[in-house]
């Protein structure tokens, strides 16, 4: 909208100079009061490189238009115009002669010397319709009565041009003052020449610019007709400063007759894909008509070139206004956020292809034909800008929709890694509890019914003691490797019963304190083994080594953490150990033990002061709420 409201702005500055421009002209002519004829004598060229003043003259009026007074003689005319010079050398400086418009080439001869020679008098004849001329008339040839001036003028009868602007002709002369006169061409030559030539030229690249972006996206198909659309125009527009092809008449006729209908197959596709519709039968039946146009030319043939493309322009200029009135209607709803935009723009390039089609036909007076040239143009730059804005924001839609997708998809990535990963683990948990249970159950069925057998029939004592506590240990292994969780008001029932039992089965007077409370922890199978292990061996260690006759084993929660405490009264531990506890009766196993369940074994003991062990395992780490 910023680039749109520039433009708008500037081609409000542009009418303001323009309307000065305009007004100031008039006033400077006012007081220097140039002649201005509006009659001539006229006669056909007869070869002779100056007037024929011998052959049949008439008088014409002026301007002469000759699609209406000749419409199908192409003939060289020559025009005598007679003036008095003396009025308006008295006080105003050197005269000059002012042609605001000759459509066709033109020599002028002032006097019987000619002053002014441009272009071929034959075919192909070089038109530049639009470009206003201006000569200063040399005073020495300059008489204060009766002068002579001849203008030679050799352009196209209307039947052999497409435009009716391209038929020869010429405006009324004025002869005056040199400044004046000046001042008059300096603003014809902008309003005519110059701005049209930097609008078609911008336009050109617009084109260009908004062509390239609509080829870098599929679905910006609308943005490549855009481009075919504006660049074309702008070769229609440079048809007023740029001279015509070097080629014969007919055969330069056909080839900018190719031009329109292309111009208007990408106004009507644009407007067609840009409302959201796209229509396979009107492409098809355009492409057609791209190729019956100049077809119609060559069937035509070259004397009725105007009456075959005028039909087309019209045909052409209706088909653009439909397709224009139809994406104001398919999306007056749809896109309420730029449809005022384009509505303006739109309209005003609406009313610039009637108004061109008015000009082709001569229909817009005089200086209005310069009008479509310019604001067509600019509002085909200002839909550009407005087509590049909307483009700019879509990309960066587009990129930020394309961070998001991406941030997206690698937080996807992450869950599906992570949940394979757990999935992976429970796969290798399921695997590894089915391998566990298998090979618990065969303890349990095989190795289990031997060491029973061996408890109730074997003679020996120590060989039963020796199944029996094997058989024990076998359990033990086979519940670590069922691993199912155990209360930990069970696991301490376990442990006081097995603990107590055989202590006071060897001697020892065993003292067990632990909570007696409902207490909710469990222990996960792993950590009930290797606590119950480290017992056994605080135990063994207790009956085999310490010589204690009292044991006591306070067991408490604090702080999230299970602790045991081991002591007895024991020898203690020898000295010869060095001061290394970890050396003898299990204690490093204990500590190994303890260290996997991320907990840790102390052990205090000194020659004749009994040994305590103490046993610290976190909960958190090894427990679930029951």
């Amino acid at each position: 909208m910023a680039c749109i409201r520039l433009i708008a702005r500037r081609v409000t500055v542009m009418l303001a100079l323009f309307a000065l421009l305009g007004l100031g002209a008039p006033a400077v002519a006012a007081l220097a009061r140039p002649i201005a004829f509006d009659e001539a004598l006229a006669a056909d060229d007869a070869g002779l490189g100056h007037f024929p003043a011998e052959s049949a003259a008439r008088m014409v009026r002026l301007p002469d238009d000759w699609a209406l007074t000749r419409p199908r003689n192409d003939t060289p005319l020559w025009y005598r115009l007679r003036f008095d010079a003396g009025p308006m050398t008295a006080d105003a400086g050197p005269l000059g002669l002012y042609l605001e418009r000759a459509c066709a080439n033109v020599e002028i001869h002032l006097n019987g010397h000619r002053l002014h020679a441009a272009g071929r008098m034959s075919d192909p004849i070089t038109l530049d319709c639009q470009r206003p001329i201006l000569l200063s008339l040399p005073p020495p040839l300059l008489q204060e009565l009766g002068n002579t001036l001849d203008l030679r003028l050799a352009g196209y009868a209307l039947d052999q041009v497409a435009s009716r602007q391209r038929a020869g002709g010429i405006e009324a002369p004025l002869i005056g003052p040199h400044r004046p006169l000046n001042a008059r061409h300096t603003r014809d030559m902008l309003l005519a020449i110059t701005l049209p030539m930097l609008a078609s030229a911008m336009l050109l690249l617009s084109g260009v610019l908004v062509y390239v972006m609509g080829r870098s996206r599929r679905r910006d198909s609308h943005l490549r007709y855009f481009g075919v659309f504006a660049f074309g125009w702008g070769l229609v527009t440079a048809q007023v400063w740029w001279n015509a092809l070097p080629l014969p008449l007919f055969d330069s006729e056909l080839l900018l007759a190719c031009l329109p209908p292309v111009v208007t197959l990408a106004a009507v596709q644009f407007l067609i894909q840009y409302a959201g519709w796209r229509s396979r039968p009107i492409e098809v039946a355009q492409l057609a008509q791209c190729i019956a146009v100049p077809l119609s030319l060559l069937l035509a043939g070259p004397q009725r070139v105007h009456m075959i493309t005028s039909s087309w322009y019209a045909l052409l200029a209706v088909q653009i206004l439909v397709a224009m009135a139809f994406y104001l209607w398919s999306t007056r709803r749809a896109r309420r956020r730029d449809f005022w935009t384009m509505a303006v723009l739109l309209a005003v390039a609406g009313a610039m292809v009637i108004a061109e089609l008015a000009a082709q036909q001569q229909h817009l007076p005089s200086p209005w034909p310069w009008l479509p040239n310019l604001l067509m143009p600019l509002a085909l730059i200002a839909i550009a800008l407005h087509l590049v804005q909307q483009h700019g924001r879509a990309l960066h839609n587009a990129e930020e929709t394309r961070q998001a997708l991406e941030i997206r998809v690698r937080e996807a990535g992450a869950d599906m890694e992570k949940n394979y990963a757990q999935l992976a683990e429970q796969r290798v948990e399921q695997v590894t509890q089915q391998e566990r249970k298998r090979i618990a159950a065969d303890l349990h069925d095989d190795l289990g019914a031997k060491l029973l057998t061996i408890v109730h029939t074997s003679e020996s004592e120590r060989i039963s003691t020796l199944a029996r506590e094997a058989l024990e240990e076998m359990r033990l292994s086979v519940r670590g490797l069922t691993g199912k969780p155990v209360k930990l008001i069970d696991a301490l029932g376990d442990w006081r019963a097995e603990v107590v039992g055989r202590l006071s089965q060897t001697g020892v007077e065993g003292e067990w304190s632990a909570p007696s409370d409902d207490l909710p922890q469990t222990l996960s199978a792993r950590a009930y083994v290797q606590t119950t292990r480290i017992l056994r061996e605080a135990v063994n260690n207790i009956i085999k080594h310490s010589g204690a006759s009292r044991c006591s084993i306070r067991c408490l929660i604090d702080s999230g953490d299970f602790q045991l405490a081991i002591q007895d009264n024991g020898k203690g531990i020898p000295l010869e150990l060095d001061g290394r506890l970890d050396r003898g009766h299990g204690m490093a196993s204990m500590k190994h033990r303890a260290k996997q369940l991320h907990g840790q074994c102390l052990v205090e003991s000194g020659p004749g002061y009994g040994t305590v062990i103490r046993l610290t395992i976190p909960l958190e780490r090894h427990t679930t709420t029951a």
